[in-house]
Formats: structure tokens, sequence, C-alpha cells
């Protein structure tokens, strides 16, 4: 069975972007975004011994599916022809689905974070973010700050600077959302953001952690306990600019499959 039937009959679709929750046209990061999130969903390690089986199944569709979008003449031939070469030493060998998606997601270490940190803050790369998130949620500051990568209660008086800069200049329009925010709310984003760094400070002291690997996660997975879709965005973020790029699949050999 060809990949493209092999989508239809476990995800119930032949749409490779679909498989992997991305639209036609998405980037390589985005792409790349979106094996990460929804591979952490199926990943073999995360589910019940009964669904093990059926998760492992996705988990290498997932990976087939990956490797024919990140490979730009696979795209290529499938976006044009709707069709997949199933021939590919990509798809044909006996891969270790697991070992590749480790290869792809390394893991990231507090420094990695810090380090990512300082060259962010106050790059271009930010002030684009910025400016996205602002029209993505019609200038509601509570959405772009949780948006923004590495943004803390301390970086709101700087974002909405350069928000204020920019709708001066008539380069993003004055939504009402942002330029009439009430105070209270304001404050209550305020005491919000002072209460997670409390939280956290709290629970680095209770685990007795130090910088690293395994002390970051435990310290992430406390404090966002209750908040594991932004923790895994985060993260899934933080590896689509912060680590290198992807291996690629072999050379395309045969047509086949239809879309």
């Amino acid at each position: 069975m060809g990949l493209l039937e092999q989508c239809e009959e476990v995800f119930g679709t032949s749409d490779l972007y679909q498989v992997l929750g991305v639209k036609t046209g998405a980037s390589e990061g985005e792409i790349r975004r979106g094996y990460r999130k929804i591979s952490l969903q199926v990943h073999p390690d995360r589910v019940t011994e009964v669904e093990k089986e059926t998760a492992t199944q996705k988990f290498q569709i997932l990976g087939k599916a990956y490797t024919v979008l990140s490979d730009k003449e696979q795209r290529a031939v499938y976006d044009e022809q709707g069709i997949v070469d199933d021939e590919t030493d990509a798809l044909t060998q006996d891969r270790d689905w697991e070992a590749y998606w480790r290869l792809l997601f390394k893991k990231i270490t507090f420094d990695d974070i810090k380090n990512f940190e300082d060259k962010y803050k106050g790059s271009e790369e930010e002030m684009t973010d910025i400016k996205q998130a602002y029209m993505e949620f019609k200038g509601d500051m509570d959405c772009i700050m949780e948006s923004v990568l590495c943004a803390t209660v301390g970086d709101e008086p700087r974002i909405r600077e350069v928000l204020e800069s920019a709708i001066k200049a008539q380069e993003l329009p004055a939504y009402t959302a942002f330029t009439k925010e009430s105070k209270n709310k304001q404050r209550a984003r305020k005491r919000q953001g002072d209460r997670e760094a409390k939280e956290a400070e709290a629970a680095r002291l209770e685990l007795g952690l130090e910088d690293g690997d395994d002390s970051l996660k435990a310290l992430i997975q406390k404090k966002q306990k209750d908040r594991e879709k932004e923790m895994n965005s985060f993260l899934t973020a933080m590896e689509a600019k912060y680590c290198g790029k992807s291996a690629k699949g072999g050379k395309k050999t045969a047509k086949k499959g239809k879309k």
C-alpha cells in the first residue's frame, strides 16, 4: 500500500498537508512544526499499551509524510501532480522513525533558551513577530504576550512601545482592543505574570533544580502543568527557530499513487 493510501486509511485523508495539520503552501518551518505537533500527540511513548500499535503506525506515516514535504523535489512533484514516489529510499528503507524524529528534534537546554533569548529580544525577527501577533489577534495584548517568544511581564512596556510606534507610523491599524485597553486588564495581566514567575521560582527551589536538559524540562512541566498546549507550542517554536535543518529523503525514482 502506498503512502497516500495509508494516509487515507489511517487519517481519513490522502492530503499530506492535512495529515500534518498545515495549509497547502506552508513554509518549511510550518511543516516542521506541524509534524512535531501531530507526532507528539500519537508518539508511542505517550499512549497506553492497547493504543501503542495504532500509534506506532500513525507515527511512521507522519514521518513519511514529513519526509516527502520536507524534500523540495518530492514536494514539487506532489504539489504539481498529486502523487508520491513510493520507491524512494526514504520511504522504502526500514527506517527507525523514532531515531529520525530524535534527530530532527534534539533536546533544548536551558542555555539554548537563554542564548536564543539574548539574540532574539530587540532583533528584527522579534519586531516582525510582535507585529504579526498584533495583526493576528487584532490588538489583544493578552494573546500577543502569550504568542511572542520569551515575552515576560517585564517586556510588556517595550512591546507596547514597538506597537505604538508602528501604529503612529501607520504600519499597523489602530485596533481598539489595543488603543483602548482598560487599566484593569493591564493590571490583571501583570498580576498573572508576577504570579507565574513566583510559582516558577518556588518550583525550582522545591525541586532543587539546576541548569540542564532534565531540570529545565521538569521546571517547565511543573510551572505549566495546566498549560501543556502552550508549553508544547513554545518548545516547538524554539526548535523550529533554533535547531538545525532536517535530513532530506532520497531522490525520486518512480511515481505512484493518486491524491
